[in-house]
């Protein structure tokens, strides 16, 4: 038996838990562990400032601040924070008094083209474990990080704050969160769990951690740099699905064909052997994950002088299909100025009603959303932008209404960048009567409306993938 194995033997099970970063993943994971029989005590650590310190006593009265649909989180971190398994704080000195610690804490890039990325933040989270924990611990670092890393800069900080080393004096783990805005809980209870430390017993006592909140899902032990690979990879493969999906949206746009038909067919073809996935188009990949993980397998190829035997002079796939879905927003904003055109109009002066802040259906998740590169590129050519969301209700810089009717109101253009369930009751008529216009804009950038019903009606439309419509006569009133 090894120093680790005999110093987590004489701490004995897991009971008293620390959550770093009550946001999208940290909030969601610290109410199951809670919710766990077998865990006595789950605190969640969020830092008192001024843009999130909000979410402490809110937390503490059993309210969650996440907005937009999340099944039973609401009424679970209610139950939890009643029962008294589940407390929020910004004292980071409570971590001595943990078995085990995991952070959940945002890994921007700061500059995407320089590979460089924002890890400032978990840093400081690093530091502030390893500046309180005591032998013994497990840590798990469940942000999306660059290959490398757990094994690298972080354990490296770990030890320096601490004095004690990873594998022998505590267990050091990645288990990267694997969640979707609005399905959180079930995501965390049901997807299998990809668990790896930094040596064997590290490993195990992680599998120890999350085995207890899943239900369908099972854990999937490996090395820690196995684990962040993992993670990377698989968004930077959606990412790539998607860019497929948008790419021959733009093909088919172009050759007059409806995007929507070659997609049912492709996807019709099933059977032994046959194991694509045909995503959907759309306006733009939003969110954390999609937009930044392509540049972490990036990264981690290019550090540390590594031999990538690959076609000489040859953009990554991965990263052609970060600039394919980048492009999206700038997509809907030619839409946007085609249809103008159509009726005699330009971008100037024009006012633009963006239906959708979010970058997901129901949801209040704004990050990296495509509905800001398309207001800025529309504010660039002078139109005035009104934004509705339902859900979002503060974003910076940005003035948001939930007053569907205000935002509409005499717009020229109503513009489609998200998919909430409110948009699909939108019906043509309703809409032409508060804009008040003969020949109002609707670009659909999520595939809500139907294109004749409201092309029958006097509309300008144009939608992703929608070469069978995109170029129809104006019907003029």
């Amino acid at each position: 038996m090894n120093k680790l194995e005999l110093l987590l033997k004489e701490r004995g099970q897991i009971k008293k838990i620390g959550v770093i970063g009550m946001g999208y993943v940290g909030i969601p994971s610290a109410v199951l562990f809670a919710d766990a029989p077998c865990f006595n005590k789950v605190l969640g650590f969020q830092r008192n400032s001024k843009n999130s310190g909000y979410k402490i006593d809110l937390l503490n009265r059993g309210e969650c601040p996440l907005k937009g649909e999340e099944p039973d989180l609401g009424d679970l971190l209610a139950r939890v924070v009643k029962a008294g398994k589940l407390e929020c704080t910004h004292d980071f000195s409570k971590i001595s008094g943990l078995d085990a610690v995991t952070l959940a804490i945002q890994t921007p890039f700061a500059n995407s083209k320089d590979l460089e990325p924002d890890f400032s933040a978990l840093f400081d989270g690093i530091r502030n474990v390893g500046k309180y924990m005591r032998p013994g611990i497990l840590v798990v670092l469940e942000s999306t990080i660059t290959p490398g890393t757990t094994e690298g800069i972080a354990k490296q900080i770990l030890e320096d704050e601490s004095n004690l080393k990873a594998g022998e004096d505590f267990a050091l783990a990645h288990a990267p969160e694997r969640v979707m805005v609005g399905r959180l809980l079930k995501n965390i209870r049901e997807h299998d769990r990809i668990v790896g430390g930094v040596n064997e017993t590290s490993t195990r006592r992680a599998v120890e951690l999350y085995s207890p909140v899943l239900t369908i899902g099972k854990v999937i032990p490996m090395s820690a740099t196995a684990a962040e690979i993992t993670k990377t990879a698989e968004n930077t493969f959606r990412d790539l699905q998607i860019a497929a999906i948008n790419q021959l949206a733009l093909y088919c746009e172009c050759m007059g064909i409806n995007v929507y038909d070659v997609r049912k067919g492709v996807d019709s073809l099933k059977g032994e052997g046959i194991t694509r996935a045909v995503l959907w188009p759309g306006a733009g990949v939003g969110g954390h994950c999609l937009t930044k993980d392509t540049y972490h397998l990036e990264r981690g190829v290019k550090m540390g002088n590594l031999h990538l035997d690959y076609p000489k002079d040859t953009d990554s796939i991965y990263v052609l299909a970060r600039k394919i879905n980048d492009f999206m927003p700038t997509h809907m904003y030619n839409l946007t100025t085609a249809a103008l055109e159509k009726i005699g109009k330009k971008m100037k002066g024009a006012k633009i009603a963006i239906l959708g802040w979010a970058f997901i259906r129901d949801s209040d998740d704004a990050r990296n959303t495509p509905s800001e590169p398309y207001r800025n590129l529309c504010l660039r050519a002078e139109a005035k932008i009104i934004v509705h969301d339902p859900y979002v209700m503060n974003y910076p810089g940005i003035e948001i209404s939930d007053d569907l009717k205000k935002v509409v109101m005499g717009a020229d253009a109503v513009v489609f960048l998200a998919k909430h369930s409110e948009y699909f009751n939108l019906k043509a008529d309703w809409i032409k009567k508060i804009t008040g216009k003969e020949n109002t804009i609707v670009v659909d950038g999520r595939n809500i409306i139907e294109p004749d019903d409201f092309i029958s009606k006097g509309f300008v439309y144009k939608g992703i993938g929608r070469g069978d419509k995109n170029e129809h006569v104006v019907v003029l009133a």
